[in-house]
Parts: structure tokens; C-alpha cells; sequence
């Protein structure tokens, strides 16, 4: 028999973007080429705990035929010998539809699922049931896009106790229509941590990178200038990642500005002006931690900034 995924996870849909996603963790190596399946014209499936991986492409294929989370789920379980020790999480993109989950009577406790207004959040050996519960009022009640609050879920469920062996790797995989790479396809957002000691930590700080690099957000009405202590902190940040030569002072002058450009060209976040970029790391310095290396507290910097911005 395969390795068994311990593992819990939240399948949910933004109805005001039509985006819809799944967030996962494990422990089990590269979870993220197990559980999640995603498609913007049909909704999101998550298929775990001796993971059936058919249940992904035909649960997707069923939702398009028009049936509800729940009918998808029974004829999936009803064709499968082995469903009592499969759990699997459905949430289609019709917002009046409700999502629903099926655990197995053979998944190792705890083991469990919970639904809300456009989600399903399911886990199991997992540390305790409040692990469930704790996501399902994460997600409730975390503010942000849908990405944003999906992470929230998995942060949530491991404090609250989580997978009863341990963290390995940790998925995310939302999609939207046109959402993807040049608007080409609808893979909005996937990132993925394969295998580290802190994968969902670790998820977030790459789908921050990912966030700034990849996703457009709506062009700022008015924009800050770098002043005072931070425009000191910010040139010396440059000035440790070599970007910089000058003498750090109060005034972002325009050889800071030139240092600011060549960090945005190296790093790739030319979805950004200059201008924007500048007023992001202005607004978003002081929500970062100060022991941070330069680039991980610029890249942080400049994701708070953004993160008052809707996503385009």
C-alpha cells in the first residue's frame, strides 16, 4: 500500500473574483503533486489520506457536467473499493452550491471535515479536532484575498495542533479565469514547499515573492516618497545588497532612486512602477522584522505596501 498523506487542507472559492483554491500541508514529501487540482471553470477538489489522485481530474470533470460538490463526491466514493480510507474536499464555482467532504471510515483519527460559506476544510492524523475548527475560523475571519486567507487556514490548524506526525511540506494552488502567467491560462496562483522544517512559513514568505512578482494589483491614487529613518534604513539595505555606494542619509535622492530601479529590475517586479514601489516600501518598512536580512525585509516591505492595493 502507498504512504498514507497525514494531512489537513482547505478547498474554497472567492465568488466576487471567481478564484478558487486549495492550501495544504503535510507530513508527507511534496504534497503539493498529491492533493490539490484546481480549475477556474470548475472549481477546486483535495484528495488525501491514501489519496485517490483519479479523484482530482474526475471530480473536477464532474463538477463541469453540472453536478453539485456532494453528487460529485458520491459517485467519486461510489466507483472506489477503497473509499472508506479516502477523504476528499469539493467546492465548485457556483456560489450557491455548497462544498462538501467525505471521510473515510477507515482515516486515521483524528480525522474529519468542516463546511462554511464557500469552503470545506478536511484533515486527518491530525493532533486534535480543534485543528479543523481553528481553520474553519481562520478563514472566516482573516481579511484579504482569497490566497491570503487560505494560508491564514493552514497557519491556524497548526497552531491549533495539526498533523499529529510532524511538518514536511506545505501547498498552494488557486485558480482564476485568465489568472495566469500573461493571462494565458488560469493558474493564477502555485507555490509550493516540497520538503523543509517549517513548510508553511516557508510557503508564505515564497508566495509573497510570488504575489509581488506575478500578481498585478490596481495602480495607487496617491504615493509616498521616502523620508526621514526609513529612506536611511532603506539606502543602507541597498547599500548591503550592493545596489547602493552612496552615504545613507534622510533624503532618497536619485542615486537611492537608481539603486531602488536596479533592485526592482533584478528581482523582476516591473509589474510595479518605480513610483509605486518606492510608496510601498514606505508604507510597509515598519511591518517588517528588523533582524531580517536586507532583501527579505524589502521584498516583506514591499508586500505590506502593496497589500492595501485591490489585486487587478
Amino acid at each position: 500500500m502507498p504512504p498514507r498523506p497525514s494531512t489537513f487542507s482547505i478547498a474554497a472559492r472567492d465568488p466576487e473574483t471567481g478564484a478558487v483554491g486549495v492550501a495544504v500541508q503535510s507530513k508527507f514529501v511534496a504534497v503539493g503533486a498529491v492533493v490539490p487540482f484546481v480549475s477556474a471553470d470548475a472549481g477546486a477538489v483535495a484528495t488525501q489520506s491514501f489519496a485517490n489522485v483519479a479523484y482530482g481530474p474526475d471530480g473536477l470533470d464532474l463538477l463541469r457536467e453540472g453536478h453539485a460538490p456532494a453528487e460529485a463526491i458520491d459517485r467519486l466514493t461510489a466507483a472506489d473499493e477503497e473509499a472508506p480510507s479516502r477523504q476528499v474536499g469539493v467546492v465548485g464555482v457556483d456560489a450557491d452550491e455548497e462544498p462538501a467532504a467525505f471521510t473515510g471510515d477507515e482515516c486515521h483519527e483524528h480525522a474529519g471535515d468542516r463546511q462554511g460559506d464557500h469552503y470545506t476544510v478536511q484533515g486527518n492524523i491530525l493532533e486534535n479536532a480543534e485543528t479543523l475548527d481553528a481553520m474553519a475560523e481562520a478563514f472566516e475571519e482573516t481579511d484579504g484575498g482569497l490566497p491570503e486567507r487560505l494560508i491564514a487556514a493552514l497557519h491556524a490548524g497548526n497552531e491549533a495542533g495539526g498533523d499529529r506526525r510532524g511538518e514536511q511540506s506545505a501547498a498552494l494552488y488557486v485558480a482564476k479565469p485568465e489568472g495566469g502567467y500573461d493571462g494565458k491560462n488560469d493558474r493564477w496562483v502555485d507555490v509550493r514547499v516540497d520538503d523543509h522544517e517549517r513548510p508553511i512559513d516557508e510557503l508564505e514568505r515564497v508566495f509573497k515573492i510570488y504575489d509581488v512578482t506575478l500578481l498585478e494589483r490596481e495602480a495607487p491614487d496617491e504615493t509616498r516618497e521616502l523620508t526621514g529613518e526609513t529612506a536611511t534604513a532603506v539606502q543602507s539595505a541597498l547599500a548591503d545588497l550592493g545596489f547602493y555606494d552612496g552615504d545613507p542619509t534622510a533624503e532618497f535622492g536619485g542615486d537611492a532612486r537608481d539603486a531602488l530601479e536596479s533592485f526592482r529590475g533584478m528581482n523582476n517586479f516591473e509589474n510595479h512602477s518605480l513610483p509605486a514601489l518606492e510608496d510601498a516600501v514606505a508604507r510597509g518598512w515598519d511591518e517588517t522584522a528588523s533582524d531580517d536580512d536586507p532583501e527579505s525585509r524589502l521584498v516583506d516591505a514591499i508586500w505590506h505596501g502593496l497589500s492595501r492595493l485591490d489585486r487587478a
